[in-house]
């Protein structure tokens, strides 16, 4: 993919993970979610740190833009 540096790639890879771990997490209904939060500290944490690296922070609309490039069928559930 052109036009996005290797950190901003991986910022927006970052997102994408967890994402997918949040959805993965809402699946296991209600009354698990309590337990399945634990499971998205290390995601998140990633995507926080890929995000200042990228010298995103502060800019989501930025953020969101390059993870619609990596995977467009994410934009369908973002407002950008």
């Amino acid at each position: 993919m052109t036009g996005m540096t290797d950190r901003e790639r991986a910022a927006a890879q970052a997102y994408v993970r967890l994402l997918e771990t949040a959805r993965a997490v809402l699946t296991q209904g209600p009354g698990n979610a309590p337990a399945m939060v634990p499971l998205l500290a290390a995601p998140m944490a990633d995507a926080d740190e890929a995000l200042q690296a990228a010298g995103l922070a502060g800019n989501e609309a930025g953020y969101f833009r390059l993870v619609a490039r990596l995977r467009p069928e994410v934009q369908q559930d973002m407002d950008i």
